[in-house]
């Protein structure tokens, strides 16, 4: 089996999509430790003059001693009304704006708690439109143990994965022996941004991926797969070691 799995992310960029398409099986890891000015609570959209933050505001007390699931959202701003507002006087005139707007109304009209539970739904909805089968779990329903390498290693026993595919930077903590020596393949992405038609001049790179869905509906997948390893290529690869 080939896994992957990452922490929440906030309107996540185009390589996530990319790693989790390649996967058979995604874990949701929400029990990583909070960080803050990362990915996990913002991320970036398209304005005519270059790209604006989306940030969700979180409680920040006590947040280095909680994991990502147990984030709040601090709701004592409509942060909410200010989203939508961004996403729809940006978009409004993309191709596929009303297609997609249908959803963020409904995200934005729902009073969120924690941060983990925002991201999950948004990035189900985001596979599903991406058109991106994989088994989805929740690292909450299992006991994985370790930190960094070790913790990886303990996932993909637990869940008899034959292949890991890490991000880039996973090569800066990954014990590659110890994953040889449990006969785990592993595979580092390193993802090539696509360039795509955006509604204003100048091409923006490592935007959400709500730039690439509003611009290019149904073709977004294909665009997120163009130029890099194939999920096809990633299964014969696992295969050729069973």
């Amino acid at each position: 089996m080939i896994l992957t799995a990452h922490q929440p992310v906030y309107l996540p960029w185009l390589g996530l999509f990319h790693k989790i398409a390649l996967a058979e099986t995604f874990v949701y890891f929400d029990q990583v430790q909070y960080l803050p000015k990362d990915w996990m609570n913002r991320n970036k959209i398209r304005t005519k003059s270059g790209s604006i933050w989306l940030t969700v505001p979180v409680l920040r007390k006590g947040y280095r001693d909680l994991k990502t699931s147990e984030i709040e959202i601090n709701n004592s701003t409509n942060w909410q009304k200010k989203h939508l507002r961004s996403i729809s006087l940006n978009y409004k005139k993309s191709p596929y704006f009303e297609n997609y707007i249908p959803f963020f109304k409904e995200v934005y009209s729902r009073k969120w708690k924690f941060l983990g539970d925002l991201n999950e739904y948004m990035l189900k909805w985001f596979l599903d439109k991406l058109g991106i089968k994989v088994n989805f779990l929740n690292a909450n329903d299992f006991k994985f143990q370790g930190k960094k390498s070790s913790l990886v290693l303990s996932m993909c026993k637990e869940l008899d994965a034959s292949t890991y595919i890490f991000g880039t930077l996973g090569k800066d903590y990954t014990d590659v022996e110890e994953f040889e020596k449990n006969n785990i393949r592993l595979i580092f992405q390193d993802y090539n941004h696509p360039k795509y038609s955006q509604l204003y001049r100048e091409f923006v790179s490592h935007l959400s991926v709500i730039d690439l869905l509003f611009n290019h509906g149904p073709k977004s997948l294909e665009i997120i797969l163009s130029n890099n390893i194939s999920p096809k290529s990633i299964i014969s690869y696992s295969n050729e070691f069973l």
